[in-house]
């Protein structure tokens, strides 16, 4: 028995990176899925990718913005005329914004990244919590980040944003366990994905890949970690393997942030 056959997830940045290849894991095991990204182009690549790999994968794309309250209460309703139910969910959408002090971050940008990371987060985790408590049954997995279970430097909205999405995380696990409801998060370091590549360019420019090597230069395991590997560990905290796991946060980064 597979453990996601006739399970229905859904997963948030499902157009790349983190979100795709969780995706793909929990499709090997049998789960509908619907993937949610405000990027079309990348939501059709991955259904593409996953379909390439699983024929019969039965996947739904919604096109949305989740810091757009409305929006995510739509694609959560979508999911329940669809398929009656909401079995996982993988709130994992999320951009890293500029790098910048703090004196000059600037406040529209330090609002844009809480409102994607934090707010989206929250706004999923209120509507599908609603349809979840409803069933008796359910399983959330938050990606917050090592920058929010540490300071990271020059990343003012991302690391007060990453840190928002453990808080609540804790918080939402200790109040829904009774419904049968586990939440956790998971604290990835830096896993070799677009919007770490983005980092990357911003740090070293054309010379990004040097910049990659010493910035991973200092991690125990020497290297960056993969999409994949994320993805594994996604499939099995949105399990019921996993159903004793509440209000934790795992880390996925190397051992990184236990060297400090």
């Amino acid at each position: 028995m597979k453990r996601y056959e006739d399970k229905v997830i859904i997963v948030t940045g499902g157009g790349s990176g983190l979100g795709r290849a969780a995706a793909l894991e929990v499709a090997k095991e049998g789960a509908k899925l619907v993937l949610v990204d405000l990027n079309s182009e990348g939501l059709n690549e991955s259904k593409k990718e996953i379909q390439a790999a699983v024929e019969t994968a039965e996947i739904e794309l919604v096109e949305a913005n989740v810091s757009n309250e409305k929006e995510v209460e739509k694609y959560v309703q979508f999911t329940i005329d669809k398929f009656g139910k909401i079995d996982g969910f993988f709130n994992n959408a999320g951009i890293e914004g500029t790098q910048n002090l703090t004196e000059e971050y600037g406040s529209d940008e330090f609002n844009r990244v809480v409102n994607v990371n934090l707010n989206g987060v929250f706004y999923g985790m209120k509507y599908v919590l609603k349809e979840m408590k409803k069933q008796g049954f359910g399983s959330i997995v938050n990606t917050a980040s090592v920058g929010g279970i540490r300071g990271v430097g020059n990343q003012s909205g991302y690391a007060a944003s990453k840190h928002g999405v453990v808080g609540l995380t804790r918080n939402s696990g200790v109040e829904y366990g009774q419904y049968g409801i586990s939440i956790k998060a998971i604290a990835p370091g830096a896993i070799m994905t677009p919007m770490v590549e983005g980092s990357l360019k911003q740090i070293g420019g054309e010379n990004w890949e040097e910049a990659g090597k010493e910035f991973v230069s200092v991690n125990p395991m020497k290297r960056f970690g993969k999409p994949e590997e994320v993805g594994a560990l996604v499939a099995f905290l949105l399990s019921d393997q996993a159903n004793f796991i509440n209000a934790a946060v795992v880390p996925i980064d190397g051992g990184q942030s236990y060297q400090y």
